[in-house]
């Protein structure tokens, strides 16, 4: 822990130094609570590790500074020193958020970083990702053309341009055709989906990219709806076009804690009861994002409204119940066939 804090501090008066000029010893001190020998100590161990740190007395104060021009290939990237390393310190954060459609152009641009470094300095910052870990959840799974297939999409997105498109749907379990104006790439719950209009349905439908087998860009030019909105997915919790409703959840006191401490949608509004529980009230789309997430908490939630999602609630427990009861389960696996989804997995992501 020790290691950790040191490193840390040295991170920050890094920073410090790198994004001002008026950085004296006794200021860097106060800010960091530490003593100014620990300060001068810090600003010698980064100048062993190989950093461009020099003193300047401007109106007789001694002022340390980070001499980015002396790292050539770093100044030429136009970001300041200080921004650049907090990338590289994120890099945890950075790749698992990318997933990995975007993985190989993340890890490029943090070899172009590194390459610019000393290696003592490459040394010091390859220690700050280790501080900072980051644990994907659920990231879905790209076949070997998925990025042949997202070039494509962003390029027709950047140009607006038309797109033909041979998409595998869950609904019909088939593979069928489309023509589609397509608006954005959005990255939700460890997935990509593509957000367009679809001219023979006259809507703007989701599609998930990792189920887009192919795709041509056309040279035909198209206009987005002007009405577009700016976060398709701003009802949902998950990547669900839909018509919002309000729903009402009332949580154990066992896990009110945890509810309150996190932000599930913009819309939540939480009021706190007398025995410890906690109702929350959102405005949000009763999708499948919905339903697996109220799932997820057992019996340590129930649905006080709307009456049609509590009603679904109580049945999907009371058939999971059974399938432990009766052994369902198990003639289910067994069969050769597998039964139909519920309707909210076949409309998850695009028919």
């Amino acid at each position: 822990m020790g290691r950790n804090s040191e490193l840390i501090r040295q991170w920050t008066l890094l920073q410090q130094i790198a994004g001002a000029r008026d950085r004296t010893i006794p200021k860097m001190a106060e800010a960091l609570g530490v003593s100014t020998r620990t300060v001068r100590r810090d600003l010698a161990a980064l100048q062993e590790a190989g950093f461009p740190i020099y003193d300047d007395t401007t109106g007789g104060s001694k002022c340390w500074r980070v001499e980015t021009k002396s790292l050539g290939a770093l100044a030429r990237t136009g970001l300041t020193f200080s921004e650049l390393c907090a990338l590289y310190f994120s890099r945890a954060l950075i790749e698992c958020f990318a997933g990995t459609h975007l993985l190989a152009d993340v890890q490029s641009a943090l070899r172009k970083f590194e390459s610019a470094l000393t290696p003592q300095m490459k040394k010091f910052v390859d220690r700050l990702p280790g501080i900072v870990t980051a644990k994907p959840a659920g990231a879905k799974k790209q076949g070997a053309g998925a990025q042949q297939v997202i070039a494509t999409l962003l390029a027709a997105i950047l140009h607006e341009h038309v797109v033909t498109m041979r998409y595998h749907s869950w609904s019909s379990a088939k593979e069928k055709d489309y023509i589609v104006h397509p608006y954005r790439l959005a990255h939700v719950q460890g997935g990509l989906y593509l957000v367009a209009f679809v001219p023979a349905y006259h809507e703007v439908r989701t599609f998930a990219v990792e189920r887009v087998l192919r795709a041509t860009r056309t040279q035909k030019s198209f206009t987005p709806l002007a009405e577009f909105e700016a976060d398709p997915f701003k009802h949902s919790l998950g990547a669900y076009r839909g018509a919002s409703s309000t729903v009402q959840l009332h949580f154990h006191p066992r896990i009110a804690a945890y509810i309150k401490e996190r932000s599930w949608h913009p819309s939540q509004r939480l009021k706190d009861r007398p025995d410890g529980s906690v109702m929350m009230t959102m405005e949000v789309s009763d999708d499948y994002a919905l339903r697996s997430w109220i799932l997820s908490f057992g019996c340590l939630v129930r649905v006080s409204s709307p009456a049609s999602l509590a009603d679904w609630v109580h049945d999907e427990l009371d058939g999971a119940r059974e399938q432990y009861l009766s052994g369902a389960f198990k003639h289910i696996v067994d069969e050769e066939h597998q039964p139909p989804l519920p309707f909210a997995f076949e409309r998850l992501g695009g028919g």
